[in-house]
């Protein structure tokens, strides 16, 4: 994809080529919306997608440049696994293990639901042709223009000809990058959420076996260092997270605002009297892709969030009775720093969690509802 650059200048300017025309189809997706803003059914049509498609150039955006920051945290997520699997350590490498295999399956689903949404916003408006031929028969007398994939603004006549084959192309090109923008950044966001919520757990098993069972002689030494041990892998957590955090907080922000618009307007696209079977389909499966990447954001933030909380009463499960009390003192400390709570924001108003998740789906019913009456 590209979206970290490339040192090679030919590829760098390739790739950068790619982000400018996207960047330029968000912007004649606005110009398009201006001029039909009278027309509410093709309005609605136009803001759906124009609203996730400013999304998908911030994210591309944000890859580009923060791609250092990026790179740190791959760094630091690779290199962590790493070390941890050279202990061979039985516990550890399970957990690693299942959460690997767990974010591989959100990752393929993830990935499989944005192709399918990106096919069916290509392939609608054909089958659109395809399925009536009153409509066929309005094209071919010129009463109708070919069915446009995205609603966007060119320069020139797209409803048939050479330009219908240009505009196509273009819409085509940005569905499809958008897609690869959107599986990518929310793909990566999520395994990484998802790696804090198996080191929450790994650290979690660590503090439980500070001490083994009570009757395992473990020196002064010795225990200071499995504390310390402890104490650097949720500090080293609570950093790297803290800096996840800062690229994903400000466009979670602008996403939650917008997701409430865009669920909206499809859910109103879809009782409106006038839109086709197929135009129907095509909302659906919209509509359905726009909550299950919202719903992903949420319940994987709202894991780390919810293991963050439980990981200090693993210092407490310890055998921490059978040390002295020097060791209770540092332990106490330990607990102490376990308690502060990974927690990933949308913008500096709420968190990223499940309750976050129904608040917006309630927000957005409530907008339809009141559109709804307006339609009335």
């Amino acid at each position: 994809m590209g979206v970290c650059g490339k040192k090679n200048r030919i590829k760098s300017f390739f790739y950068n080529l790619v982000h400018f025309l996207a960047f330029l189809f968000v912007i004649s997706q606005y110009i398009e919306l201006w001029i039909i803003r009278h027309n509410l059914e093709m309005a609605m049509r136009n803001l759906s997608v124009t609203m996730l498609s400013t999304v998908c150039v911030i994210k591309a955006c944000n890859f580009v440049f923060y791609q250092n920051l990026w790179k740190k945290i791959f760094e630091y997520v690779s290199e962590t696994e790493k070390l941890q699997l050279t202990k061979k350590d039985e516990a550890v490498n399970k957990i690693i293990f299942y959460y690997i295999k767990y974010a591989r399956c959100v990752t393929y689903f993830y990935w499989g639901l944005v192709t399918a949404t990106a096919l069916t916003i290509i392939l609608a408006p054909f089958f659109v042709f395809w399925s009536s031929s009153t409509y066929r028969e309005r094209i071919r007398n010129g009463t109708a223009p070919y069915p446009e994939i995205i609603s966007s603004w060119v320069p020139f006549d797209r409803s048939r000809g050479f330009g219908f084959c240009v505009a196509s192309f273009y819409q085509i090109f940005a569905t499809f990058y958008g897609g690869t923008v959107v599986a990518n950044f929310d793909s990566t966001a999520i395994v990484v959420m998802t790696f804090f919520t198996g080191q929450l757990q790994i650290l979690s098993v660590n503090c439980e076996r500070l001490f083994g069972d009570g009757n395992e002689v473990v020196n002064y030494d010795e225990a200071v260092k499995r504390i310390k041990e402890c104490h650097l892998h949720h500090l080293y957590m609570v950093k790297f997270s803290s800096e996840l955090n800062s690229l994903l907080s400000p466009i979670m922000f602008l996403y939650v605002i917008i997701c409430s618009l865009m669920i909206c307007a499809s859910a109103v696209q879809l009782t409106m009297e006038n839109t086709g079977n197929m135009q129907r389909i095509w909302i659906a499966e919209y509509l359905m892709a726009l909550i299950a990447q919202l719903f992903l954001y949420c319940w994987h933030s709202n894991d780390v969030l919810s293991q963050s909380n439980q990981v200090d009463d693993a210092v407490y499960i310890s055998a921490w009775w059978s040390q002295n009390v020097r060791i209770r003192r540092s332990l106490l400390l330990l607990g102490g720093q376990l308690r502060r709570s990974i927690v990933f924001t949308a913008g500096p108003f709420t968190m990223l969690n499940m309750a976050t998740f129904v608040a917006i789906m309630k927000g957005s019913y409530s907008y339809y509802t009141l559109l709804a009456k307006k339609e009335d």
